[in-house]
């Protein structure tokens, strides 16, 4: 006992030595924790203070109406959001609605049914997918996917829908050219479908293996261990992803630009050209001037609420499911 009590009196001081460095670093550490996301909130307070500042004028000249309005001349200098909020909505929407199921197949496959020998390089092909810049996306969708879809897909389907009532309204595409919402939200599919397979995938792989192997041995069939089992354990995940996925369809330019046609136009039709937030303010933002300027600034800070409208849902959803 006396060699024990000698030992830990001899030790008293190297900690008391290790202890005193040891703790400046970390309130050193916690102070750049602190920092850093405090520059994230001032970063982000800069940039929404300098877009409502930016416009104030054109809420405050043409009020709620600006909402409302169709009107986008600049002759007249009469400015209108409605197009363009709608077809952002519009080819998200479209978006989200073709690349959610396309990309939970992707990761249920690689996940569940795909060849060892095959995983890797299916996995490789599809994150690739996402290096592609956009600008190229919109190329390919311009120049290769416009006209095969107005040749096989816009004439063939308005020859037949014309005159009905309902599908004649939505499906008639009045100059049938390749280009409109719909073409935008292809694309924006084609580009969102890398990221929501491969977090879905990543969350699918991390189940533990002794829930699916527990169901397959009571005799349940893959697509019941997947609806019953890793879906409702990846849930929250997959609906993070999916709002990851729908903010970048919500934000996406160039590639919306080259394909949506970009017309200030109301159409019930998916196939008329339309044009989005981040369109018209690409077209527009380098040669605007006074109001013209002052309504793009406020088409941000539509857009802006528009994706915190999106991340609140994303949230309720979340917890929802949680609870559950």
């Amino acid at each position: 006992m006396p060699a024990v009590t000698q030992s830990i009196a001899l030790a008293e001081p190297r900690r008391a030595a290790r202890k005193g460095p040891s703790r400046g670093l970390d309130t050193v550490f916690r102070l750049c924790s602190y920092g850093a996301a405090l520059i994230v909130l001032l970063v982000l307070a800069g940039i929404l203070g300098s877009i409502v500042y930016g416009g104030w004028p054109a809420f405050r000249e043409f009020g709620f109406g600006f909402l409302t309005s169709s009107a986008w001349n600049i002759g007249t200098e009469q400015y209108g959001a409605l197009v363009a909020v709608l077809g952002t909505v519009a080819s998200a929407f479209l978006a989200l609605l073709i690349g959610v199921p396309v990309s939970l197949g992707i990761a249920i496959f690689l996940t569940q049914l795909c060849p060892g020998w095959a995983r890797k390089p299916v996995a490789m092909t599809i994150e690739l997918l996402a290096a592609v810049p956009s600008i190229i996306y919109g190329m390919w969708g311009l120049f290769i996917f416009a006209p095969l879809f107005a040749r096989f897909v816009q004439i063939p389907l308005s020859n037949v829908v014309e005159g009905m009532p309902i599908l004649g309204t939505v499906l008639y595409a009045r100059v049938p050219s390749g280009v409109g919402v719909f073409t935008a939200g292809v694309i924006l599919a084609i580009m969102i479908v890398p990221f929501i397979a491969s977090i879905a995938r990543d969350m699918l792989d991390q189940i533990p293996t002794v829930l699916r192997e527990s169901a397959y041995g009571i005799g349940c069939t893959t697509w019941e261990v997947v609806r019953h089992v890793l879906v409702p354990q990846a849930a929250v995940s997959i609906i993070g992803a999916i709002m990851l996925g729908l903010g970048r369809a919500l934000g996406e330019t160039m590639a919306v630009t080259f394909v949506v046609g970009n017309a200030n136009r109301l159409s019930a039709s998916i196939f008329d050209p339309s044009s989005t937030i981040a369109s018209r303010i690409a077209n527009e933002f380098n040669e605007a001037d006074g109001l013209q300027l002052n309504a793009l600034m406020a088409l941000g800070c539509i857009l802006f609420v528009i994706t915190f409208i999106v991340l609140i849902i994303a949230r309720l959803l979340t917890r929802r499911v949680r609870a559950a």
